[in-house]
């Protein structure tokens, strides 16, 4: 028996795809039987996958026919090939419909507008099953908000996985692929099964070993786990060196305008397509952080995304062209610089001069994946571009996967935060999903959590930023609730104490992480480099620089237009006017834009140092709560996952009690001010 083989028998790697088996299910006739109505890849899939779940579910393995006879049955079809009329009920080309119908016999139709979306029904439908609701009175139609649905992988081919936090990658190893196949289609049907429709399989950070990937050498090993991704309806991307042509093409430059250039990309393209038909295209990080990038020959953004999206505009490919830029060698004793500022100063500048398969991948914040910081005001700001927002499952500043924070609560803040472009109502997911400014190309993009564990997540909880970010993006009109209902049920079982106690935990980790680490949206004090761990001073950048700015007197960065760095004129009137002002800037962000006295009155009627105080004694004895809670299942859950969780519990709340002593010993001896509560750490 394979590594792959032993791990698919435990519940750990199977996630949310458990497929426990249920008793007491009403008729189950129409289980029995699945109609296929059309032949592709991916309906095989889907059948694989109905057979497995149903097998698993019920006992009884279904009978696969292509006749279409008057018997009880499941029926898989396109809507081109179904006989069940779709009324006035448009379908886009990911969009599904299930549809029950009791006579006169009982027949269960899953019919997609294509066979992707004849598979996403699929497994739709398996949720059904496995969150114990009725199957017998189906009509639900489902069309995804958001067209692109995307996955980023930092994977590098030695093995490594920058920010990974759940062992190595599950592609690469030693600088070759593992060919690992059995585990690489395991990932295929976890994405596939929360409608994940792209993956980049390796870093933004491309190295040497990996702008080796678009060579004659690797293509082919690319291709093949392509095949897999196909059959699940995801298409493959890959990062590149933007100065690929210098590394591997001979010339001695990648000036984007120069005719060699533009004429290796396009050769390089098409022999990509030769080893993989459908290849998504290029994601791009140029000139931040030391990568290689049309800055250096004078050329701007637009200049180096348009190139390469010549190249692949033949082929339907797009290029996914990231918005992290800063210099991140800035002298941050000079408090007129900025780096929050640093995207929309680039790209904003640029709008309307990006070709129509460009698009620009904007993380959720201007800084970078902080556990609270204002959403980035270059949503709505380019109205003639193509954007795609970008989060962070892996938990890079949020626990490194050894604490449980549940990002979806931050992720829904994001999505709905209104950025009055066209006046209210003017979302995030109104922009991403293209129905704002009408985009060519929008959607949502992610860094995985993942890595070679059996797990999968390394935190076993953490799955669940896995499984909400899927089910988001597919919907960001979800309701948190029906999210974490569904993944704790099928990831847990049905067991009414163990759903209300995983549930109450996840709903409360976002808060009781941002309690014990970094106050009122002032961000990083971390560790340089590693990023785990307290650090009230740390910049991995600058030995003299620091994020926050505490002196003696207060705390905080001044963004303000007035007197500050300028950076809260880059919103819309309404937001600028609610960030500039101190009085009505929201506390939790009242430090990523003023810089106010530790005696600053919040609007909770406490001032910013007692607030600090609070906080973090209070984010310790949450953890307690935390521990106890899942203590409470012991017996509930399986002893295996039982006693992963419980160790991670463990491990948060001593690194919480860090947090607390460092945080608030250095406020005391900044500030000279005495918690009014005369706690002593211990």
């Amino acid at each position: 028996m394979t590594l792959v083989e032993t791990l698919q028998k435990t519940d750990e790697y199977k996630c949310w795809l458990r497929y426990e088996r249920k008793k007491n299910l009403a008729n189950i006739e129409a289980l029995k039987k699945i109609v296929v109505l059309e032949q592709t890849e991916i309906i095989k899939s889907a059948v694989e996958e109905l057979k497995r779940g149903i097998l698993s579910i019920t006992g009884i393995e279904p009978e696969v026919t292509d006749m279409e006879e008057n018997n009880s049955a499941i029926v898989l079809a396109t809507v081109d090939s179904s006989n069940v009329t779709t009324l006035n009920r448009p379908l886009n080309n990911d969009g599904y419909m299930l549809q029950s119908f009791t006579t006169p016999k009982e027949r269960i139709y899953l019919t997609g507008k294509t066979d992707k979306g004849v598979l996403y029904a699929a497994f739709h439908f398996l949720r059904i099953l496995q969150t114990n609701r009725d199957y017998q009175q189906l009509d639900i139609i489902e069309n995804p908000k958001t067209q692109l649905r995307m996955i980023n992988h930092w994977d590098n081919m030695d093995g490594s996985i920058e920010r990974g936090y759940a062992g190595r990658s599950i592609f690469f190893e030693n600088n070759q692929f593992t060919l690992d196949y059995g585990r690489i289609k395991d990932y295929a049907r976890l994405m596939a099964s929360i409608g994940i429709n792209g993956i980049s399989i390796n870093n933004v950070n491309v190295h040497k070993a990996e702008t080796n990937l678009i060579t004659k050498e690797l293509l082919p090993d690319v291709g093949k786990v392509a095949n897999i991704f196909r059959q699940y309806g995801i298409r493959l991307f890959l990062s590149i060196n933007y100065a690929s042509t210098i590394e591997i093409g001979g010339l001695s430059t990648a000036d984007p305008l120069d005719p060699q250039v533009r004429e290796w990309w396009t050769k390089k393209t098409a022999e990509i397509y030769q080893y993989i038909e459908d290849f998504g295209g290029f994601v791009v990080k140029a000139d931040s952080e030391h990568r290689p990038g049309p800055f250096t020959y004078n050329r701007n953004h637009a200049d180096g995304a348009n190139m390469l999206g010549e190249a692949l505009l033949p082929f339907d490919g797009i290029v996914i062209w990231r918005c992290f830029v800063y210099d991140c060698l800035q002298d941050w004793r000079d408090r007129t610089t900025d780096r929050a500022r640093a995207a929309y100063d680039h790209f904003k500048p640029l709008d309307g001069q990006f070709l129509e398969n460009v698009i620009l991948q904007i993380k959720n914040g201007p800084m970078d994946f902080q556990v609270r910081e204002p959403v980035s005001p270059l949503f709505g700001a380019m109205p003639e571009t193509n954007q795609v927002l970008e989060f962070q499952i892996t938990q890079e500043y949020t626990g490194q996967q050894k604490h449980l924070c549940y990002l979806i609560p931050q992720w829904k803040k994001v999505l709905d935060f209104d950025t009055y472009a066209k006046g209210e109502g003017s979302t995030v997911k109104k922009v991403v999903d293209g129905t704002l400014f009408n985009y060519k190309y929008s959607g949502i993009s992610a860094v995985t959590n993942i890595g070679n564990e059996s797990s999968w997540t390394g935190h076993i909880l953490a799955q669940a930023n896995l499984y909400g970010y899927g089910r988001l993006i597919w919907n960001p009109d979800l309701l948190e609730k029906t999210i974490t209902d569904e993944w704790v049920i099928q990831t847990f079982g049905n067991n009414p104490k163990v759903l209300s106690t995983v549930k109450e935990m996840l709903a409360d980790s976002w808060s009781i992480y941002e309690k014990y680490t970094a106050p009122l949206g002032v961000g990083w004090m971390v560790n340089p480099n590693h990023h785990y761990g307290p650090n009230v001073d740390g910049y991995e950048y600058s030995p003299w620089g620091t994020y926050h700015f505490a002196d003696w007197k207060g705390i905080g960065v001044n963004r303000t237009k007035k007197d500050g760095t300028g950076y809260t004129e880059q919103y819309f009137p309404e937001n600028f006017d609610m960030y500039e002002s101190v009085e009505t800037c929201p506390d939790e962000l009242v430090l990523f834009f003023h810089h106010v006295p530790y005696t600053h009155v919040l609007k909770s009627g406490i001032t910013v140092i007692q607030h600090i105080y609070n906080t973090h004694f209070e984010g310790v004895e949450d953890v307690k709560n935390l521990l106890e809670s899942w203590i409470s299942l012991s017996g509930l859950v399986d002893e295996k996952r039982y006693t992963d969780i419980s160790q991670k519990l463990t491990i948060q709340l001593e690194h919480s009690k860090e947090w607390r002593d460092m945080i608030n010993t250095y406020f005391y001896r900044k500030s000279g001010i005495n918690d009014e509560l005369n706690r002593v750490i211990y």
